[in-house]
């Protein structure tokens, strides 16, 4: 019998396809997080279009009005605002759930963010912490951004953070920031539980960290910082 000397097989390594857009540490939203960012999706898709649908940019402007309120202030916008009945949780009827609270002010603010702009403001998979990362690189005046984000770190209370995350998100806007207000509103509702403030301040700084926004800043920058903060606490008119 004749023997045949064959070469072992090689063994082959495909690379899988990565987006070059997805981190290895990026996060993934939960089942409230999921539903707010299908709600934003169609309100953008809406307001994005060539012609903008007359009920979605109504929609914007009454939102924005709603920010800092108490969810169900507006029985009009329940479409935009309304919880799955298996995601509210429990409270005294006469009381909103933690839930009621997320999602009311992840939409509220999407409509900050998203007001005056034709560039999509909600983006899948953008953290807080990895937008304000980007937007201290855009920024002229980054110190300006690093004291707002300082702030929302050091925030005491719930509503005291909504009221830090408002600035943000108008400097996001004024710099075409997107951000994903899906994870938004599952930090928000995180940050409404037991030791929420601490987990949730913690995820964001990570994520701004990881982000690489860096230390470094231009000295000739810093002069512009308290512009950048100032405007971002001027009242805007609703152009919507």
């Amino acid at each position: 019998m004749t023997m045949v000397d064959t070469d072992p097989p090689v063994a082959t390594h495909t690379e899988p396809s990565v987006d070059p857009d997805r981190r290895p540490w990026s996060r993934h939203r939960r089942e409230l997080g999921d539903h707010v960012a299908r709600t934003v999706s169609v309100l953008q898709a809406q307001v994005l279009r060539t012609v903008p649908h007359p009920e979605a940019v109504s929609a914007l402007a009454r939102l924005r009005r709603g920010i800092g309120r108490a969810p169900g202030f507006d029985f009009t916008l329940e479409r935009y605002l309304q919880v799955p009945e298996h995601l509210l949780g429990y409270q005294p009827p006469e009381d909103a759930t933690d839930a009621e609270y997320a999602v009311h002010d992840a939409v509220t603010l999407y409509a900050l963010h998203q007001q005056s702009r034709r560039e999509p403001m909600h983006a899948d998979g953008r953290g807080l912490g990895r937008a304000l990362s980007d937007l201290v690189r855009r920024s002229a005046g980054p110190e300006g951004v690093r004291r707002r984000f300082a702030a929302l770190g050091t925030a005491s209370t719930y509503h005291e953070s909504v009221y830090h995350l408002r600035s943000l998100v108008t400097m996001l806007r004024e710099h075409q920031v997107s951000l994903d207000y899906g994870l938004l509103a599952d930090d928000l509702l995180t940050l409404r539980g037991p030791d929420g403030q601490s987990r949730v301040q913690a995820i964001w700084g990570r994520e701004f960290f990881r982000s690489g926004a860096g230390a470094e800043t231009d000295p000739a920058s810093t002069d512009t910082a308290a512009t950048d903060t100032a405007a971002s606490d001027t009242p805007e008119e609703d152009l919507s």
